[in-house]
């Protein structure tokens, strides 16, 4: 390995900080050269707790059934008249009233399980099998010539982004997987084209060593320019980094970020309004620097959550596993507003707010009209009411 190539490895490794690069499929690329869009999907991990976040101010039940837990007026900011976000989400209010926020209610499904695991599962595969729910439909398109990253998750994990057909490497493992190879082979005395384990993995090794090349270069191009970083603790770190790869020219269709914290069991009040200012203000710096770097337009930022919360609080302060909650799309060429129907506290299931819309009708409306994969494998759940969700 040469000087230059050492120290550009360096420099990548310390402005990913050790993340998961991952490598997508080519025909993730295809769909962002053919659209000039991409995607940023953001996790709110340990479920988010959707009254609180888009609050039914005018709903008596609300403040009922949350005696201590319920935001009145000054802790809200109101958007319609019976609807209000919470006041740590203030830094957004820019982009809702520009009309770049819409706001979809009620996202949910059949059979919801309170698992972590399950629940989280099912949303990043879109309950099928064990490959992002973006990977089969967008695979379907004509392949193309292999891009930079074509698809990175700057969080450490795949999650929506896993694929039997891509090679997922994280920069931490990716010394080992670029060295490991040769000093096994003349250990074992094995010929690499005698072994096809062997020879894929160095395959894969040389493939990712060009690709992270290419990302290098891209981004000690782009470093004369830096942007100043969003302090907003790890995830505005992540957002930091998923805008200087986009201003390098970094050709990444999918990128995703994560923010922790919101299984509040207890003490609901101040954790909740803690990671509400981090996503509020992490989100909100993201679209600032895609503005100015002229990306705003052909980036749609979107987030999920495994489930959302219980209705009543407990007796903890806090509130437990529930069902359907809303959620955010951002972007220059979303039409923003509330969309879809607000889940009905009068007709609870088990505690819990019953779904309006199936999650995966958002997910046929992301590939169908944001990526231009009208014929997708959800189109089966396919609904009216998200019709005209993004800027022709």
């Amino acid at each position: 390995m040469t000087g230059d190539e050492m120290d550009r490895r360096h420099f990548l490794s310390s402005f990913l900080g050790g993340v998961t690069v991952p490598l997508a499929l080519p025909c993730i690329a295809q769909a962002s050269t053919l659209t000039g869009r991409r995607l940023i999907l953001v996790e709110l991990s340990g479920a988010n707790d959707g009254l609180n976040t888009v609050v039914p101010i005018g709903d008596d039940r609300y403040f009922e059934m949350r005696p201590t837990l319920a935001l009145g007026p000054a802790d809200t900011i109101r958007i319609d008249r019976d609807v209000a976000l919470h006041r740590a989400l203030r830094p957004l209010i820019a982009a809702w009233q520009a009309d770049d926020l819409a706001i979809v209610q009620g996202l949910g499904h059949e059979g919801q399980t309170r698992s972590h695991f399950i629940a989280i599962d099912q949303w990043q595969t879109g309950g099928q099998g064990d490959r992002g729910w973006l990977t089969e439909d967008i695979g379907r398109l004509p392949k193309v010539e292999e891009r930079d990253a074509l698809g990175i998750s700057l969080d450490g994990e795949l999650g929506p982004l896993r694929s039997t057909d891509g090679g997922w490497i994280s920069l931490t493992s990716f010394a080992q997987a670029h060295t490991a190879p040769v000093p096994f082979a003349a250990r074992s005395r094995i010929n690499a084209a005698q072994n096809p384990a062997l020879s894929i993995l160095q395959g894969r090794s040389r493939q990712l060593d060009q690709t992270l090349r290419a990302i290098a270069e891209k981004i000690d191009r782009e470093r004369p320019t830096r942007m100043e970083p969003i302090v907003a603790g790890p995830i505005g770190q992540q957002a930091t980094m998923a805008a200087r790869l986009i201003a390098a020219g970094v050709d990444a269709p999918v990128l995703k970020i994560k923010i922790d914290g919101f299984d509040t069991h207890e003490n609901q009040l101040w954790r909740h309004a803690d990671r509400l200012d981090l996503l509020g203000t992490a989100l909100a710096g993201l679209r600032h620097r895609l503005i100015l770097s002229g990306h705003w337009d052909s980036t749609l930022i979107m987030t999920y959550s495994e489930f959302g919360r219980r209705v009543a609080e407990n007796g903890s302060g806090g509130t437990d596993h529930g069902a359907a909650a809303p959620h955010f799309l951002l972007g220059g060429g979303v039409r923003g507003g509330l969309r879809g129907v607000a889940p009905d506290l009068g007709a609870l299931v088990d505690g819990d707010v019953g779904f309006t819309i199936d999650y995966r009708a958002l997910y046929d409306r992301v590939l169908a009209d944001w990526f231009g994969i009208p014929d997708n494998r959800f189109i089966s759940v396919r609904r009216p009411d998200l019709d005209g969700l993004f800027r022709a």
